[in-house]
Order: C-alpha cells, then sequence, then structure tokens
C-alpha cells in the first residue's frame, strides 16, 4: 500500500491525498473524509497512524541543532538542556524525533520534513550561520521553541540566559579582584551568543570606567577546546597579555588555560580566566574552573512547558531569560585582595 494506491481507491489525485495528509485546508470535508476512512480501513501508515492524520496529533516533537555550525550532541551544555527537555516533554506524553542537519540530506527543507513526519513542534538548537530554512520554519504555522536562539514567529518563542548579565557578572569580578586590564575569546564574529556575552562584556567595562584594548578580544572558529587553544596563543603571540580573560564558554576557557600552561604561564597568577556554561568539567580541570552557570534544567524545563502551551493554543510565544550565577573556583583567584585599590 502507497499513497499512489490510496489516491486510486479514492478516486482522487496524489496531491490530494498528500494535501489531507499535511493538513492543508484547501480540500473539501467531504473528499477529506473519503481518503481518511480508506486509510483507516487498510491500515496505510506511511508515518502516522489514520488516528494522527484526522486528529492532526501525533504526539511528536521535532529535535533541530541549526546552523550550518551545529554544536549537535558534543557540546556538554546543550546536551544538559536538551536532557532536561527531553525528560519533561516525556511527562507531557510527548515523544521526540531528530532531524538530520539539512546540508546532510538531498532534498527537502525543515518545514517539509516537519510536515512529513506530523510533528506537533520543534526545539531548535542554537548553532552558528543560521540556514534559511530555520528562518522559513519560524514563520511557519508549527509551533517552535529556540534554545539560546531568538525566534520571533507568531507560534514561536524562545528561552535564554541573560547574557547581559553573565558578562556584567565576569566584569564586576574581575574588577572586585583588581584586574583592569581585560580581554575576551569568543566564538566566530557572526555568533548572536558570542557577540551578545561580547557586547555586554564591552558596556560593563565601560560601566566601570575602564578602558578597553581591541588587540585583547580575539575569536575562534567555533565554541569548542581547540578555539580557546588557538585563541590564546594568539594573544600570547602579541607579547602583550591582558590580566584577566572572559571566555564565551567553558570549554574555550579550557583550551586557552592549555595554551598558557603550555608556554609556561600561571592560572591565576599571570592570567586569570572565566568560563561560562559550567560544564561538569569545570570541577576536575586543573586550576578548577572559574566560571558562569547557566540554569541548564530550568532551560529544559522553560522550553518544554513553552513548546507545549504553543501546541496546545495556551500561549502566543515569548520568551524566558533565566538569570546566571557566578561560581567562583581556581583559574581567577578566590579572594578580593584588591577591593580597596
Amino acid at each position: 500500500m502507497n499513497i499512489k494506491k490510496i489516491a486510486e481507491m479514492a478516486g482522487v489525485s496524489v496531491s490530494t491525498v498528500s494535501k489531507i495528509m499535511n493538513n492543508y485546508s484547501d480540500v473539501s470535508e467531504k473528499t477529506k473524509r473519503r481518503v481518511l476512512e480508506i486509510i483507516e480501513q487498510t491500515g496505510y501508515t506511511p508515518s502516522s497512524s489514520a488516528k494522527t492524520l484526522a486528529t492532526k496529533k501525533s504526539n511528536l516533537i521535532g529535535v533541530i541543532f541549526a546552523g550550518e555550525l551545529n554544536v549537535e550532541f558534543t557540546h556538554p551544555f546543550f546536551v544538559e538542556v536538551l536532557n532536561s527537555f527531553k525528560k519533561q516533554m516525556g511527562v507531557l506524553g510527548y515523544d521526540l524525533i531528530f532531524f538530520s542537519n539539512e546540508k546532510f540530506i538531498n532534498s527537502g527543507d525543515y518545514y517539509s520534513r516537519c510536515l512529513h513526519f506530523h510533528v506537533d513542534g520543534c526545539v531548535i538548537i542554537s548553532g552558528e550561520k543560521m540556514e534559511p530554512a530555520i528562518q522559513e520554519l519560524d514563520r511557519s504555522h508549527i509551533p517552535c521553541i529556540g534554545v539560546d536562539l531568538e525566534l520571533t514567529g507568531k507560534k514561536s518563542g524562545y528561552v535564554m540566559s541573560d547574557n547581559y548579565q553573565i558578562a556584567s557578572k565576569v566584569v564586576e569580578h574581575f574588577y572586585l579582584l583588581g584586574h583592569r586590564e581585560l580581554g575576551f575569546i569568543g566564538s566566530t564574529a557572526d555568533s548572536d551568543i558570542s557577540n551578545r556575552r561580547e557586547a555586554g562584556y564591552v558596556r560593563a567595562i565601560a560601566g566601570f570606567g575602564l578602558a578597553m584594548n581591541p588587540g585583547w578580544f580575539v575569536h575562534g572558529g567555533d565554541f569548542f577546546e581547540p578555539s580557546g587553544y588557538e585563541a590564546m596563543n594568539s594573544l600570547i603571540a602579541s607579547g602583550n597579555l591582558p590580566k584577566a580573560v572572559f571566555a564565551a564558554s567553558d570549554l574555550l576557557a579550557l583550551g586557552a588555560i592549555r595554551a598558557l600552561k603550555e608556554q609556561g604561564l600561571r592560572v591565576p597568577e599571570d592570567v586569570a580566566i572565566i568560563g561560562c556554561d559550567d560544564i561538569e568539567a569545570c570541577q576536575y580541570t586543573s586550576p578548577t574552573l572559574t566560571t558562569i552557570r547557566q540554569n541548564k534544567e530550568r532551560l529544559g524545563v522553560l522550553a518544554a512547558h513553552m513548546l507545549f502551551d504553543l501546541i496546545n493554543n495556551q500561549s502566543e510565544g515569548g520568551s524566558f531569560v533565566v538569570e546566571p550565577a557566578l561560581i567562583v573556583r581556581e583559574s581567577c583567584g578566590s579572594g578580593l585582595t584588591h577591593l580597596n585599590r
């Protein structure tokens, strides 16, 4: 049994059956009932049951790791957020289906694939260099929630940490430790999250009346450890190091620490380091990493409830910004010894 045979049995075109399966409105109720009855009688199940087609509910949530440079399962921050999201969606009665990144498939965009699998909604995990297909999905009627990705469609919303507050907490801590020469390691220059943290960092530096050296602001190719290692090596090669560096992710910070140690420099005595995310590895590095903790469990739970409300027409989208927290460890020094400076 296939869609062509269903069309022949119903006396309609293949495109009409496809429209009915994808819930298009330009098909008469009489034709729709006839096709759905045939689907139910034959037990035809291309990707969902006839009951799903009739009720327009599949209890499936699409998971998309967005961007040409996506983080997928290799980034511990997003893994923890997604695990929290998965648990909460399970409590709410939904299963997850993971979509391959668009560059790895031959045809079909995210929107058409969502229609094909009859997903009730999507969670979209932020990556780098967003594909146009993400914007199309955001503008569609399919409910979507972005994680660290600002979605603005009529059936969309997003959750993220307060990136300006993240940067402000970093600068305040550096300032109280007596550090006045501050640097920054970010991801690619077109990364929205990295740019938000950098902008907040610049604003906070200015707020404390400190001078800013653009040469101490460097960017890697992504949020991962090798990029942090290369970025710090470029700072070392310049011969003029800042006294403290904020890395836009913990993995960037760990790469920076590795580069400093290889050059015989001490952390935090020569250069203090603060990361962002508070991944589990921060507790076991040498030195342990001072970082900004993002509430990963709360982000995941909020994303799940927001998507549930969108699916069930209990809200019209919106956004939640979650407050971060400073976690002080060894990489920044522990005493506020220059408080009166």
